[in-house]
């Protein structure tokens, strides 16, 4: 079985950037700040697999919130993230 593609979070506008650390900075929702500090590290280049041993998450996990901030943006870090559709 071979390896999954690297996926990385699209180039961020100044502002977005901006956003999320201030959301890993001030938030006090756990769930929005650790995707958005998943996304930071991915805009920073680093591999899925170095982000999944910095959060202890998944491969999987991190693909699923890195996807959904590509296609939703910060609005994809709420509580209830919005899963791409299947199929």
């Amino acid at each position: 079985m071979g390896r999954r593609p690297e996926v990385f979070v699209r180039p961020l506008e100044p502002e977005q950037a901006q956003r999320l650390v201030k959301v890993t900075r001030s938030t006090r929702d756990r769930v929005r700040s650790r995707r958005a500090g998943i996304v930071l590290a991915s805009v920073q280049g680093r591999s899925a697999r170095d982000i999944a041993v910095m959060f202890a998450a998944t491969d999987s996990h991190l693909r699923e919130v890195i996807h959904a901030f590509n296609d939703l943006g910060v609005r994809s870090l709420g509580p209830q993230m919005q899963r791409r559709p299947t199929a």
